[in-house]
């Protein structure tokens, strides 16, 4: 996905830098030429509303549980002690429709994907069709033991970025709220002596997830953070008060 992204802004790049050299070349071939300003190959764009099928804002980071306030997890959720480094956030958008004011500033709703995924340290497995959020101890060892959650992604933007520089580049900030339908939940486990398994489930998994985030950055890469208000789980009293918060890079925005 990022080299998708990747090639895409360096082939918009190569474009424009090519026009401006192209100018350069009939200014001194034809010195009674009229000349065009650095800058004239940056766009600016007239206020209107648009709409896009895009691929864009990959985010790409950690995810960490938040009980209470604190990342230390209290006694009802210690079998959901994780591997911070392996516990991870995915997302990324599909489409957008918004209004640009100017070259600045504009708002859009888009619609994407996000994926939660939680590896769990202890070999456990949380069960299916559970009236609450619970787990058996197993006799086996998981080299793998991954808790996911995948939801649709619906964030409200609003988008400001700086006057371009020399190099055409320029710093943007995207902050806004966020709603998350669940989509699936997801126990998968990798032991030697059950091999690969899958199970699938809501898992208690708030159906509906409420946020904010906010992305910064120059160019095309960037840094971002997420945090949802609402609990991680519903319908579940144990898990009550769990939340979380994600950040890591970003790329396309």
């Amino acid at each position: 996905m990022i080299c998708v992204a990747a090639s895409t802004a360096f082939a918009q790049t190569t474009t424009a830098n090519s026009a401006s050299i192209g100018a350069d070349s009939v200014a001194k071939n034809n010195p009674t030429a009229p000349t065009m300003p650095d800058t004239a190959y940056h766009a600016h764009k007239a206020p209107g509303f648009s709409f896009d099928v895009t691929f864009s804002r990959i985010d790409l980071g950690l995810t960490t549980l938040l009980d209470h306030g604190s990342f230390t997890l209290s006694p009802n959720n210690q079998f959901l002690s994780y591997r911070q480094w392996k516990t991870s956030n995915v997302g990324f958008d599909l489409v957008q429709f918004g209004y640009r004011f100017n070259s600045a500033f504009k708002i859009y709703v888009s619609g994407g994907f996000d994926w939660t995924l939680i590896r769990l340290r202890q070999d456990i497995t949380i069960q299916k069709n559970a009236p609450v959020l619970t787990y058996t101890e197993d006799d086996v060892h998981y080299s793998k033991n991954r808790f996911s959650a995948s939801y649709l992604r619906i964030p409200l933007s609003f988008y400001y970025r700086s006057h371009e520089d020399a190099n055409g580049g320029y710093f943007r900030v995207v902050a806004g709220p966020e709603i998350g339908v669940l989509l699936n939940g997801r126990v998968k486990q990798i032991s030697q002596e059950n091999g690969k398994q899958k199970f699938n489930d809501d898992y208690h998994f708030t159906r509906l997830r409420q946020g904010v985030f906010i992305r910064a950055g120059y160019g095309l890469m960037g840094i971002y953070a997420k945090y949802y208000f609402t609990d991680m789980f519903e319908n579940s009293p144990a898990q009550k008060g769990l939340k979380e918060f994600a950040f890591g890079l970003t790329v396309g925005f």
